[in-house]
């Protein structure tokens, strides 16, 4: 795992389908909420329809060039009609199921994730799946009560490999007992290693900012696009049967 990196560029190389199913198969044992699993996997191969999820994805390269593109849902469909096939009536169109559901997807997919990479599979966790989501539940035919939550493009990696992306030392993340605030000095302390990186400091310099911060506030997600793209995703949970008036 200290090795890992995201990989967006994929050799020709097929992912067979009795491997994905394993490593589908594997990731399935991932911890979820009551053993109900609210959440299912919709597999692209197809390049015709990799054309068709692009758009949600803003165009990027790997969704159509991986052999692979897997999106996650939280999908609470599956159990709801089981309880009223079996004379049981599930109350699970709400937003706490949907926080359940969405818990249970993303536990499911990065213990897919894992499991690829042991296999010496590249893969990329595309953001931009809530983004779009109305436009993938279109793609991807997903009835009432699923929602897309995270797709993950999967391939052998191409070489060269990608350098690895820093991260924050553990203590940036770690909390003891009790929540401790950040003060400026130790915020200085723990992001003095990543703005002093080449790589970041030429982002500020290519998109004309003071800080790397800003490169990420005021370029990157900004935040009329977080209302945006919050208001479209709002309005995706209402239509899928989570968000009642």
């Amino acid at each position: 795992m200290k090795t890992r990196r995201t990989i967006r560029q994929y050799t020709n190389q097929d992912i067979p389908e009795t491997l994905l199913n394993e490593l589908l198969t594997v990731a399935m044992q991932a911890s979820n909420t009551g053993n109900m699993q609210l959440y299912s996997v919709v597999v692209t191969r197809d390049a015709d329809q990799k054309q068709r999820l692009a758009p949600a994805h803003f165009n990027q390269p790997m969704v159509t060039s991986a052999p692979v593109v897997l999106t996650f849902c939280a999908d609470v469909n599956r159990f709801v009609k089981w309880a009223s096939c079996r004379k049981a009536e599930a109350g699970f169109d709400n937003f706490q199921t949907f926080i359940a559901a969405t818990i249970d997807a993303m536990l499911f997919a990065q213990s897919f994730c894992d499991a690829a990479e042991e296999q010496g599979l590249g893969i990329c966790y595309l953001g931009t799946t809530t983004y779009n989501a109305d436009q993938i539940i279109k793609v991807l035919d997903l009835p009432r009560l699923v929602v897309p939550i995270v797709t993950v493009t999967v391939g052998y990696p191409a070489a060269p490999l990608p350098a690895q992306s820093e991260r924050l030392p553990l203590a940036a993340i770690l909390h003891t007992e009790r929540y401790v605030d950040y003060t400026p000095e130790l915020i200085d302390a723990l992001y003095v290693e990543k703005e002093a990186l080449a790589v970041n400091q030429r982002f500020v310099a290519e998109n004309g900012k003071e800080t790397l911060a800003q490169v990420f506030t005021d370029i990157r997600y900004t935040k009329s696009n977080n209302l945006h793209f919050s208001a479209v995703f709002l309005q995706v949970l209402k239509e899928q049967g989570f968000l009642t008036e």
